[in-house]
């Protein structure tokens, strides 16, 4: 009986629906068209477009606004053709040219979007959101001195455009300006406060100028607003390593993984919390996950540990263990050199120094992947290698002050007095514990 009714009451509503549509005027099929595209009914709003276009089949807002539905439906390639059809009936439509250029944009051709932008822009010069667009195209190509001039362009048109100052934010970060990308979150937040991507874009300056207390209260606050945000998971998990809350860390990274468990960030960064927590062999898991994936991010990471057993022991505790989680950006070399370290933390020396090869191999420019797989060479009796390797740590990077301290220990042991000027080197660069083995050996 409940089927039924249902039946009739669905065999009603479109009997309904099309004795209310036949008959219509042009104009009425238009408004309901529009009344319904307003209401998000995007399929039923096409019909009546349709409709209309049947009537009239030379309007060209008929055809820009139909396009506009197959764009809100997804149907990118029929949104361009109707868009195509309303320039050919209007070749000064403004609007269609800005349609046609996001529906292409859709379809990653931002050059073609870019040219549609233009001749939209010349045409209606005051588009706020023509400049906008065109503003996204430009930062998806890359062209982020383009995309700010737009952006700026867009705000000086409407001054409280949240979206438009998050956006310009965004493109503050890629040119290094996070003092003007914080500004510009700020204001964003002071005109829309329930927008989780301004504290998350906020929390991403705050956390590159070394607010990390700053960021993880921001992130905190895109999360609350989009909880299964991935990324914002990730990025406090990272700031929270940045103030040693491990613990507080592999939680976030966690709820990353829960949300992507193909992030090979996140199984980065919980390897370099469980780390630091001691779970090594975890964390070498992690790694290799991390590594599995094939899409980690690069990160840099100074370790300094015991150079010898046996030459010149009292020093050892003069280089301490520093690990410090960066940004991970696009390279494997980086996961390579982190399991490396919890290999050799595991006591794995052999398989330690495997990992710093292909970290190497990988980065060949890569300072601190020579600088440690020197000093597990060390640990290893192996000091001519050990020493060549700082050689190349300095060659790369002259103020590695200690790569200096090691190779002047190293030096030192072997009986080269030249150990003496490198430790008074890394003392001039800032590693003050040269200046105690200098007192105890070189005077």
């Amino acid at each position: 009986m409940k089927k039924s009714l249902l039946f009739l009451s669905l065999a009603f509503l479109l009997i309904s629906h099309f004795s209310y549509s036949q008959g219509q005027t042009f104009q009425e099929l238009m408004d309901l068209g529009v009344t319904q595209s307003r209401l998000g009914n995007h399929a039923m709003a096409q019909s009546y477009f349709s409709q209309a276009i049947a009537l009239k089949p030379d309007d060209a807002v008929a055809y820009y606004d139909r396009g506009v539905t197959k764009a809100n439906l997804k149907d990118n390639r029929g949104a361009i053709n109707d868009f195509d059809k309303a320039i050919e009936l209007n070749p000064k439509y403004a609007e269609a040219y800005s349609g046609r250029g996001q529906s292409k944009a859709r379809q990653d051709d931002h050059k073609g979007a870019l040219q549609d932008y233009n001749r939209s822009i010349d045409l209606n010069p005051v588009d706020a959101n023509a400049y906008f667009i065109r503003g996204i195209s430009k930062a998806k190509l890359e062209n982020y001195k383009g995309a700010l001039s737009d952006f700026n362009k867009t705000l000086d048109l409407t001054p409280d455009n949240a979206q438009g100052l998050s956006s310009r934010g965004t493109i503050k970060q890629k040119i290094e300006d996070y003092k003007g990308s914080l500004e510009d979150f700020n204001r964003a937040i002071e005109i829309s406060p329930k927008r989780a991507s301004s504290y998350s874009g906020r929390a991403y300056s705050k956390m590159k100028m070394n607010d990390y207390k700053g960021a993880i209260a921001d992130y905190s606050k895109s999360l609350e607003l989009v909880p299964e945000d991935a990324e914002s998971l990730y990025y406090r998990g990272f700031s929270k390593c940045q103030l040693e809350d491990f613990q507080g860390a592999l939680g976030d990274f966690d709820q990353a993984l829960t949300q992507d468990p193909e992030s090979a960030s996140a199984y980065y960064g919980r390897g370099f919390a469980k780390s630091r927590l001691g779970n090594t062999k975890s964390a070498i898991e992690d790694y290799n996950k991390a590594i599995a994936i094939g899409n980690t991010e690069n990160t840099k990471v100074v370790y300094t540990g015991a150079i010898t057993k046996v030459i010149l022991d009292e020093l050892r505790n003069n280089v301490q263990e520093r690990l410090k989680m960066s940004e991970i950006t696009a390279q494997r070399s980086e996961v390579y050199y982190n399991r490396g370290l919890a290999k050799a933390k595991s006591g794995d020396a052999k398989a330690a120094i495997e990992d710093y090869n292909k970290a190497i191999a990988l980065n060949p420019t890569y300072a601190e992947a020579y600088f440690t797989r020197g000093m597990v060479k060390s640990q290893m009796g192996d000091q001519r290698g050990a020493i060549q390797d700082c050689n190349n740590a300095i060659t790369l990077n002259p103020k590695y002050s200690e790569a200096y301290y090691v190779r002047g220990i190293i030096r030192h042991s072997l009986g080269d007095t030249d150990g003496c000027n490198d430790l008074s080197k890394a003392g001039e660069l800032g590693f003050t514990a040269a200046y105690a083995a200098i007192r105890d050996y070189c005077n």
